[in-house]
């Protein structure tokens, strides 16, 4: 008996080889690479610059907080103080976030002046809203003189 002839899967031939899943996989893997990298430097880049802002814009946001409050004549301590709290942490912050400046005098002096006025208002809160008002008047000019010089 002779040896049955393999018969041929008529399928085998149109599938063809692996290389286009291959090549496809490996474009889809420099894409997702090329933006993973471009993330990674942006947040790597991005990232010194970005703690000075942030810092002013929670200041400013705080600041805001305590406007509307007299704006809505709700200037109780238990409303203001959290804000008051927030503006001292992030005056707290500026050493961190304004390295280049951190051995100016100047800028020593301003940083120093901030704390000194926002734990001055705190050891006694205002508790109305002329008293909140003064405060942010105090803040204000502090945060102005600094910004007269260095913004």
């Amino acid at each position: 008996m002779s040896d049955p002839q393999p018969t041929r899967n008529p399928d085998a031939d149109k599938r063809g080889g692996n290389g286009s899943r291959f090549l496809f996989m490996f474009l889809l893997g420099l894409v997702i690479g090329a933006v993973v990298v471009a993330y990674l430097m942006r947040t790597w880049l991005g990232g010194p610059d970005t703690y000075p802002r942030a810092v002013m814009q929670v200041m400013n946001a705080q600041m805001g907080q305590l406007k509307q409050s007299v704006e809505r004549n709700n200037c109780n301590p238990t409303d203001t103080l959290p804000h008051l709290q927030a503006l001292r942490t992030m005056a707290g912050q500026f050493d961190g976030a304004f390295v280049e400046l951190r051995d100016d005098r100047r800028f020593i002096a301003h940083s120093s002046g901030l704390r000194a006025s926002l734990d001055e208002v705190l050891a006694s809160p205002p508790l109305n809203c002329a008293g909140v008002t003064a405060a942010q008047q105090a803040i204000g000019q502090a945060c102005q003189d600094c910004h007269q010089d260095f913004r």
